[in-house]
């Protein structure tokens, strides 16, 4: 199951200390001392201008931008900004080769001239309930039930009967949600690698349409070549605009359909920054491998990665020859092309980075000193015991 939930990473500098603070929380739960040291590294808002359930919230202004990337509503009609990646396979849909926008760009003059993008919708986040209770109480039901079953089994059939379980009941847990809240979008996710489920309730609209695209040399200016590096000189953005019936709800494509309008939005400063300005992003999807023990960590290098780099290097090599060869190729296969080469070169950057940095290693000593912590207070509550 695929974790969607809006989350916070803070990364802040300040120069002239030398120091860096970090972290990564869920939105809805940015405890006191998180929000202490957000506020001492010059964050200005609130909790509740960041999330809250029954007022305005910047919350409202950050969007699931079609279920795979983040985007930001700039505008009171309604306007969104995004990577142009995010948006490639949309302008692709939408090029011909004879108007090839993907490759010369796209700037919608008018409203009017905005192209509807089809099957692509955006998703705004309006609360979310911890469940993680509800599917252990059913866990614990389930196991009492078929202990005997289980009994039996090895460690990964075991898994995989609770795996089919787990999805049973978040789809009963969604079902009744959805019942009670028949106009918004129902997912529950695990995290905390299924220590922890949560359910998202979204507001869903399907009328999106595209107002500028850059020309594909410059927003994916350095290829894959400067892809995953830093810095990256790229105009790796788009804009797209929500649009809604008459009465600002969600609605299919329609002519009649308007601009959405908004309370609140993230506005743009034409400001600049300096040295040890406060930084923080928010979005979609929300997840980590930060938590990997040192054996995860090898089975994602050895396993998922080192396929992923010989495979794909292979599959891209025949697309490209083709795509080379027929603009009309070109069209059709550049947004799976782009998929597949950005991974691609995710999993040859992070291989590298993780060897350099000896992060198994490091991760194993973190193993060892956990170890030795429990070994210690399991004797000292043993001893406690007799």
């Amino acid at each position: 199951m695929k974790k969607k939930i809006l989350t916070l990473l803070i990364l802040a500098c300040c120069f002239s200390g030398i120091r860096a603070d970090e972290g990564m929380w869920m939105l809805n739960r940015i405890s006191p001392k998180s929000m202490k040291i957000m506020k001492s590294l010059g964050l200005q808002m609130s909790k509740k201008e960041l999330y809250n359930t029954k007022g305005t919230a910047l919350k409202y202004a950050v969007v699931d931008f079609g279920d795979f990337c983040s985007g930001v509503i700039v505008s009171p009609d309604g306007l969104v900004v995004t990577n142009h990646h995010c948006g490639f396979a949309s302008i692709q849909s939408l090029a011909t080769p004879e108007n090839d926008i993907l490759k010369n760009g796209f700037v919608a003059q008018t409203q009017a001239e905005e192209l509807p993008a089809k099957g692509l919708f955006v998703k705004i986040l309006r609360r979310t309930e911890d469940v993680s209770r509800r599917v252990e109480k059913a866990l614990d039901k389930y196991y009492k039930q078929h202990a005997g079953a289980m009994s039996g089994q090895d460690q990964s059939t075991k898994e995989k009967m609770r795996s089919s379980f787990v999805d049973s009941i978040c789809s009963s847990i969604e079902n009744e949600y959805t019942k009670k809240y028949p106009d918004l979008v129902c997912e529950v996710s695990p995290y905390y690698t299924g220590n922890a489920f949560y359910i998202n309730l979204y507001r869903q609209y399907d009328d999106i349409r595209l107002v500028f695209a850059p020309p594909q040399s410059l927003g994916k200016f350095g290829g894959e070549t400067d892809n995953w590096m830093w810095p990256r000189q790229t105009c790796d953005f788009s804009v797209f605009r929500i649009y809604t019936d008459k009465n600002n709800k969600p609605a299919e494509y329609s002519a009649d359909n308007q601009p959405m309008k908004v309370k609140l939005y993230a506005q743009v400063s034409l400001d600049g920054y300096k040295k040890g300005d406060y930084c923080m992003t928010i979005g979609y999807p929300g997840r980590t491998n930060r938590y990997l023990s040192s054996y995860g960590i090898v089975e994602r290098m050895e396993t998922t990665n080192e396929s992923r780099i010989n495979v794909r290097g292979v599959k891209q090599d025949v697309w490209k020859k083709w795509m080379d060869s027929d603009p009309k190729i070109r069209l059709q296969y550049s947004s799976k092309y782009a998929n597949s080469a950005n991974y691609w070169k995710n999993s040859i950057g992070m291989n590298k980075a993780l060897k350099e940095l000896n992060v198994v290693e490091e991760k194993k000593k973190q193993e060892q000193r956990i170890a030795e912590w429990a070994n210690k207070t399991r004797n000292v509550w043993q001893n406690s015991e007799t």
